[in-house]
């Protein structure tokens, strides 16, 4: 589990939707963007509640490691989606690809 500090107070959530929130926080400041995004959270008697967080360039997030004595939270969906919105705020990479080595060079011929 992950505990994720915010604005002062603390949450406990599942390892896998921590990271991917923060990495999806990191993306959006990147980027000047903000977002809300809705996560499950444990509460301290075990129950499971839900914690709306609003993340994009101000955020001040922080994430770590802590036992539990309750079972992992997941929500891979979730996961799927924030790693998803994370990748397309990423800078496009153009891919070559090539089974000949000499194949980039001969295509600056044609310019």
């Amino acid at each position: 589990m992950e505990r994720i500090h915010y604005a002062g107070d603390s949450l406990l959530t599942g390892s896998d939707i921590a990271r991917a929130l923060l990495e999806y926080a990191s993306a959006l400041a990147r980027n000047e963007l903000s977002a809300t995004v809705d996560i499950p959270v444990r509460h301290d008697d075990g129950s499971i509640g839900h914690a709306n967080f609003l993340i994009g360039p101000a955020s001040q997030l922080v994430s770590e490691t802590e036992p539990s004595p309750f079972d992992e939270l997941t929500d891979p969906s979730l996961v799927e989606m924030l790693t998803h919105e994370t990748n397309n705020l990423r800078p496009a990479h153009p891919v070559v690809s090539s089974s000949e080595p000499d194949d980039e060079l001969n295509l600056m011929d044609d310019l």
